[in-house]
């Protein structure tokens, strides 16, 4: 058992596995070698991952849902343990990535439909406490506001987990802002947090993305910090600061689908479903906002909506099988 093997046991304990299902579409599928989908840390991916995993299932696949870590999967697929991943943000990638790209042991199958934003985020009663947001400059104003007692002096913001990168900190360094970036424990952890802040009405300063159903339910600002201009990553004569990088917003992201280019010549139907099929925002969200917050099983919403959506599945399955 390789490395990769190995993370993928630990991490994951046992895969959940599911066999051919909808026997009507059972002549799509090629072969009974399962599809192994990785399943990442947050629901929306879940949800992105099993609207394709079922329409596969229904086709007649075997399909296997592998959890992996987010920055560790793409070893795992350059290595054929993984056959594909299917919410890449663009902008939340590592170097790792861009080799297994360049080299073509991982290839980007196409764009998954969803229109991302990654950003700072308040509660939108804070902007009343801190004259000046949401503009980020107001931020250093406002320190003793945002400091708890891991923090002190400095004030607290809360971070995405370390498995999704640590992209903030030299983020706040850059633009000088005293704050002290903790990493949170998942999506679940920072929920809670946005939740308890509204709760106490307590001020919160935190990394949050669209789309997501918590959107809906809380009243979240955007904090606006220097405009993304490309090479601001590493280039100091771009923004504020002229004397270091990352002074600048994240920038513009795409939401990829990837694959071990093996697939397509196992699988090929498969892939091309991979390739066809695409959610919206408000599609994603909705799903999403069953499962979190009524607490309903991931496989029975996403069926439910395939279910309400045949058109839409069929015109994929179409697609990939022309």
């Amino acid at each position: 058992m390789n490395l990769t093997r190995k993370f993928l046991s630990a991490v994951a304990g046992g895969a959940l596995m599911f066999g051919v299902a909808a026997s009507g579409h059972a002549q799509n599928a090629e072969t009974d070698e399962p599809i192994r989908l990785a399943m990442n840390e947050w629901t929306g991916q879940h949800v992105s991952t099993t609207v394709a995993g079922e329409v596969l299932k229904r086709m007649g696949y075997n399909v296997e849902y592998v959890t992996a870590g987010y920055y560790p999967q793409v070893q795992a697929m350059a290595e054929g343990d993984l056959d594909a991943s299917l919410e890449i943000w663009s902008s939340n990638i590592g170097d790792g990535w861009d080799e297994h790209f360049d080299s073509g042991a991982v290839e980007i199958v196409a764009n998954s439909g969803l229109q991302p934003q990654e950003a700072w985020y308040v509660p939108a009663y804070v902007v009343d406490m801190c004259p000046g947001l949401p503009n980020w400059e107001a931020l250093n104003d406002c320190v003793d506001l945002f400091a708890t007692p891991e923090t002190l002096p400095s004030g607290r913001f809360l971070d995405y987990p370390a498995d999704w990168g640590d992209k903030n900190r030299p983020r706040i360094e850059a633009l000088g802002l005293d704050f002290i970036n903790i990493q949170s424990g998942g999506e679940g952890a920072i929920i809670a947090e946005i939740k308890s802040a509204y709760e106490r009405q307590a001020p919160l300063l935190t990394m949050f993305w669209e789309p997501h159903w918590i959107h809906a339910q809380y009243d979240l600002q955007r904090v606006y910090l220097p405009e993304y201009e490309e090479g601001c990553l590493e280039d100091p004569a771009l923004g504020p600061n002229p004397d270091v990088a990352w002074d600048c917003d994240w920038a513009g992201a795409e939401i990829w689908k990837v694959a071990n280019p093996s697939l397509e010549g196992s699988h090929p139907n498969a892939w091309g479903l991979i390739e066809a099929y695409s959610i919206t925002n408000a599609e994603q969200a909705a799903m999403m906002s069953e499962i979190d917050d009524k607490g309903r099983d991931l496989a029975e919403v996403v069926n439910e909506w395939l279910d309400n959506n045949p058109d839409k599945m069929q015109a994929w399955i179409d697609q990939a099988t022309m």
